[in-house]
Order: structure tokens, then sequence, then C-alpha cells
């Protein structure tokens, strides 16, 4: 399992004080940036160079305690399901160990230039493939 951190901003939260809940989406996606990032694959490469893209193409989350500015924000992703054009991530938010929110991210791979479904592609598989754990989102909300 990939875990990042990242500090919550002033411009983060809403008029209640919390983080608003789309910027919640967008840690995520921080997130899966760093996971490409931190196993040798920039982003930027992938989208521009290798010509990879990953739109999200289903989103679940569950909200289950605030996050507020000045707190870092501990975000674990692993791979729950794998398919032939398509992969499913799961994210854990955490600050002090206690759950703040989970995802589900289902993202398409697509060409660049088609912007069309593709087979995922090597090395990318074999990352995916090293950080799968079906069910791990499910046995979370258990706890």
């Amino acid at each position: 399992m990939y875990e990042t951190s990242l500090k919550v901003r002033f411009g983060d939260e809403d008029h209640a004080r919390i983080a608003y809940f789309p910027r919640i989406v967008h840690f995520f996606h921080c997130a899966f940036e760093d996971f490409f990032d931190d196993h040798g694959h920039p982003y930027r490469k992938v989208l521009d160079e290798d010509g990879y893209g990953w739109p999200a193409v289903g989103l679940n989350v569950d909200f289950m305690r605030p996050i507020r500015f000045g707190e870092i924000l501990k975000i674990q992703v692993w791979v729950e399901r794998l398919g032939s054009k398509s992969a499913t991530f799961g994210y854990r938010a955490h600050l002090a160990g206690k759950t703040a929110a989970l995802a589900q991210v289902t993202v398409a791979c697509i060409g660049m230039e088609s912007f069309g479904a593709v087979e995922i592609p090597e090395p990318y598989r074999s990352l995916f493939a090293e950080h799968l754990q079906p069910g791990h989102s499910e046995s979370l909300k258990e706890r």
C-alpha cells in the first residue's frame, strides 16, 4: 500500500471551517499523481510523453470526520480492481490514524490522442498489480 501526506491549506476550507468536500476528492487525485511520481512514472510524462490518461469514470466517497486547516492528512492508496482497460483505486484519508474519508475511484486508461479506451500498458499494469488489495475499502468501513 502506498501512502503520501499533504497539509490542509486555508483555501481548502468552506464557511463551516472544514475542508470543502470537493477539495477532499482533489486530495485523492493529488495522492494518485504522487503514486505515479513516487514509483518512477512522473505523471506529466505519463500524460505527455507516454500518451496515456486516466480520467475518473466512477466515484464513491464516504466522509467520516471533519478535516481542518493546518492538519496533516495522510492518504493511503491501493488498487481495488484491475481490469483490462480500467482500474479502481481505493483511498483512505486519515488524521492521526483515524479515518476521515474513504473513496473508490474508477479510472479508464485512454490514449491521449484518441481519447478512446485502451488496454492498460506495461509498466502500469505491473505497478497496479503490485498494489492490488481487493475488498480493502470494505474491510476499512467495518472498523
